[in-house]
């Protein structure tokens, strides 16, 4: 099974190369990883005490955040290393203030993982949730580096866990410890014979409950809401969006809509403006008197929905009403506010939790859509106890990075 993993590998460089010709995105990955030696040459030498956080890309980077932060105080004369597997990730993090040097993760061949991890050399390496590499991890254990897993999570129809899943499986045994996001992960892990796991949850708990102790405050939301109800769709695709459209071009009620789309491409933010029948204003193109007149606000910018959720009396998070996967919805729910999703939601332990505590609705149509966000918007005290219930699901499940840090004896 080694050998086959280690030729998939070499396929796989092939196959990206040929895909970038084609593909910005994937181009900026290839382009990238080929620079990662020469980066970390430059920026690091033998005498240096280093960390190293791999995320797989945005998602997980902000999940590890809140343990980052504190290992970066605590060890406040290493350098820290930061590495993303994909461009979405890496472009937008490549400046992150917890890391001193930031990195495209090379493919997981033998040469490249005795290479990065000869020149890293870790005290203390942290992997967010998975991307789980075995060349890489087996070359931190031969270096009796220290490798920690958390805020994992594992179903059961995973490799890992299959017949067929040896090479992954081994890979796990390379941690010096999980952390774990549930029990049902925890039975997972021990079903193979690996018992160093802790439940501590899921850190993005504790990234999100942050956000309260920030400022907020975007005074061109607050001009753009002028006290009225406020309906905040985030991180939204075609799919969810055309939901949106219908309702708002129908609606009768006096309520102020802000559209954040997952990708600010112009071809999609032209596409909800020519299919909206009431005034709008894009996030690029504001101005004060726009904002106070028009009813839609379309943001058009990257880095503010978690902001712009504190102002939201509802929330929409895309990303469920297709197959693209279900985006952060612990970010709205932080502020108490209830939440609307599609039904594609089967992989994402936060929705099911929310739903069953009457937190949030999934819906799978706009006729289901457009009842529910009325039902919101006219039943005030249904609107309040939803977002409640949100808020304390919130509140009841932080602390993971106290128990991760606990284990670190920090």
């Amino acid at each position: 099974m080694s050998f086959i993993y280690n030729i998939g590998i070499h396929l796989a460089h092939f196959g990206l190369k040929c895909a970038s010709l084609f593909n910005e995105k994937i181009k900026k990955g290839v382009v990238g990883r080929q620079q990662t030696v020469n980066i970390l040459k430059k920026n690091l030498s033998p005498t240096d005490k280093t960390l190293w956080f791999h995320c797989a890309s945005l998602g997980e980077y902000e999940q590890g955040l809140p343990v980052f932060k504190v290992l970066r105080q605590y060890y406040n004369t290493h350098k820290i290393v930061l590495s993303f597997f994909s461009p979405s990730g890496y472009e937008i993090r490549k400046n992150s203030p917890i890391a001193d040097i930031v990195v495209y993760l090379p493919l997981d061949s033998k040469n490249n993982a005795r290479q990065f991890t000869d020149i890293v050399n870790p005290e203390l390496t942290i992997f967010v949730k998975y991307d789980i590499w075995p060349n890489l991890l087996n070359a931190l254990k031969q270096k009796k580096c220290r490798t920690i897993l958390i805020s994992a999570a594992f179903r059961k129809n995973q490799s890992y866990f299959k017949f067929y899943g040896g090479q992954l499986k081994r890979a796990l045994f390379t941690f010096e410890h999980i952390f774990t996001q549930n029990e049902d992960s925890k039975t997972l892990l021990e079903s193979i014979g690996y018992h160093r796991i802790t439940v501590s949850g899921d850190t993005r708990f504790d990234r999100v409950s942050s956000q309260l102790e920030l400022d907020n405050t975007l005074d061109f939301i607050e001009t753009f809401k002028d006290n009225k109800l406020c309906v905040v769709a985030g991180s939204t695709w075609p799919e969810g969006e055309e939901l949106l459209v219908n309702f708002i071009n129908s609606t009768h009620h006096n309520v102020k809509f802000i559209i954040a789309p997952h990708h600010i491409k112009p071809t999609q933010i032209e596409h909800i403006l020519k299919g909206l029948n009431v005034k709008s204003v894009l996030f690029s193109k504001k101005s004060r008197e726009d904002l106070t007149n028009s009813q839609v606000f379309i943001i058009d910018t990257v880095g503010i929905l978690s902001k712009i959720y504190s102002y939201a009396d509802i929330s929409y998070v895309g990303g469920a009403m297709g197959n693209t996967g279900l985006h952060n919805t612990l970010e709205p729910a932080v502020f108490g506010i209830p939440i609307i999703i599609g039904p594609n939601h089967q992989k994402f332990p936060e929705a099911k939790a929310m739903i069953t505590l009457n937190g949030m609705f999934s819906i799978s149509n706009q006729n289901e859509f457009n009842s529910v966000l009325n039902e919101l918007i006219e039943n005030t005290e249904k609107r309040l106890l939803y977002g409640k219930n949100n808020r304390n699901y919130i509140k009841k499940n932080k602390g993971a990075v106290i128990q991760i840090m606990d284990y670190l004896r920090i």
